[in-house]
């Protein structure tokens, strides 16, 4: 649509964060490899198993919303690692660019002049890339929230 310029700006904006609550990049930056497994006393996940969460769902909300042929991971085990601790510092970096990257595609996705924030997906149930893409942001909001209480606790934050 010709007019929907500003739905598209907003939409980026909302999924690079920063504006009510903190970035992504802020959220993971200067964790010390030693926390990434920690689970703090009372919390359910570490950063580890949270960051995995954030780059599983996002991936499935992307790949949901441009692949007719994805297939979902199965729910709810197949949204979040098997072990609270990373396998290593590479199995960490790899998950944060894997991260940035797939919200990356989905800004190109919503700013796309070839798309149609409105129309429904077709393999969906009556999805659009803009519930998509609200949903995205909405699932990354609350998890980068959890990831830095999840900090504090864990004496991580600043």
């Amino acid at each position: 649509m010709a007019n929907d310029k500003p739905v598209r700006e907003h939409l980026v904006k909302l999924l690079a964060g920063g504006q009510a609550h903190v970035t992504f990049d802020a959220a993971v930056k200067g964790l010390p490899a030693s926390l990434r497994g920690k689970r703090p006393k009372g919390a359910e996940h570490s950063p580890w198993e949270i960051l995995e969460h954030l780059r599983i769902a996002q991936s499935d909300i992307l790949e949901f919303s441009r692949d007719p042929k994805h297939v979902s991971p199965e729910w709810p085990s197949g949204y979040w690692p098997k072990s609270k601790t990373p396998p290593n510092d590479k199995a960490w970096a790899k998950s944060v660019r894997a991260f940035i990257a797939d919200l990356e595609a989905m800004r190109k996705l919503v700013t796309a002049d070839s798309t149609d924030l409105y129309a429904p997906i077709p393999h969906g149930d009556g999805q659009t890339i803009l519930r998509e893409a609200l949903l995205m942001a909405d699932h990354n909001a609350y998890h980068i929230g959890q990831l830095v209480l999840t900090r504090r606790l864990l004496g991580a934050w600043k």
